[in-house]
């Protein structure tokens, strides 16, 4: 896609060869998408969103995503958040937090391997209390065992994947967790926004159709139980711009049973 802004007339010009050129006014909400598809892109290679942290713990997401990730926590209060990849702690933190500003919840957190800097800082942290860590490979039998007994039967699970983001890798994830969700919970396959950076200086050609939202189509499409649904957001939903995510394709819903 060719995009042309132009600020001194307040204009957006996108061109593809599969489509007419088409004219935005720059401050309408379709030259909104427009720029922030670019944006958005531009912001992934560039790095930035290594620049965050949480309590101290490198927090690798981008900031929107988080904070509608607290809004959907806040309103759902699992009792048990299971997150996979724990990496710099940031998340794991995070999560964390959530539940101690609710009073309510605790966190699972699971990667093949955690360094002995991130444990100590999360066990000896603010919320070590609230935080089981589970070194191994997170879609393993064994690893997945460990977890189930950790959740007590009747407890509401929240399930956000944040590890490997292999397709193959992520479907294993969905389907080893998938009976851990309660309905009305969701599970969330992270950074489906691989397959619009493939042709970016820092992504790769696979990540078109090797990513986590394919996984996440994949395993819906075979699971009436849950839907691809993201969530609403609590004020201006008329402005949100879908396409502003690093988990577009993310949010899988468990369903109400009916009958």
């Amino acid at each position: 896609m060719k995009l042309v802004i132009d600020t001194e007339a307040g204009t957006v010009t996108c061109s593809r060869p599969d489509a007419p050129e088409r004219t935005f006014p720059l401050y309408s909400g379709e030259g909104f998408r427009a720029v922030s598809d670019v944006w958005l892109r531009q912001q992934w290679n560039q790095m930035h969103w290594r620049s965050f942290s949480w309590f101290g713990l490198q927090m690798m997401q981008f900031p929107e995503d988080v904070l509608r990730l607290q809004e959907v926590l806040v309103a759902l209060r699992p009792d048990v958040i299971v997150e996979t990849g724990v990496h710099g702690g940031g998340s794991t933190a995070f999560f964390a937090s959530v539940c101690r500003l609710l009073g309510h919840g605790r966190v699972i957190s699971i990667d093949i391997t955690i360094s002995a800097e991130v444990r100590r800082a999360v066990e000896a942290g603010p919320f070590a209390d609230l935080v089981t860590l589970i070194e191994g490979d997170s879609a393993a039998q064994d690893t997945v065992a460990a977890v189930r007994r950790l959740i007590r039967p009747g407890e509401r699970a929240f399930v956000f994947l944040d590890s490997d983001h292999s397709r193959a890798h992520v479907l294993r994830e969905l389907e080893a967790y998938a009976d851990l969700v309660a309905e009305g919970c969701y599970m969330v396959a992270t950074d489906g926004v691989m397959g619009v950076l493939a042709d970016t200086p820092n992504g790769l050609p696979q990540w078109r159709e090797d990513n986590p939202a394919e996984a996440a189509r994949d395993f819906a499409a075979r699971h009436a139980e849950f839907a691809i649904r993201r969530p609403r957001a609590l004020f201006g939903e008329e402005h949100v711009v879908e396409t502003l995510t690093y988990w577009p394709d993310a949010w899988l819903l468990r369903l109400p049973t009916t009958g």
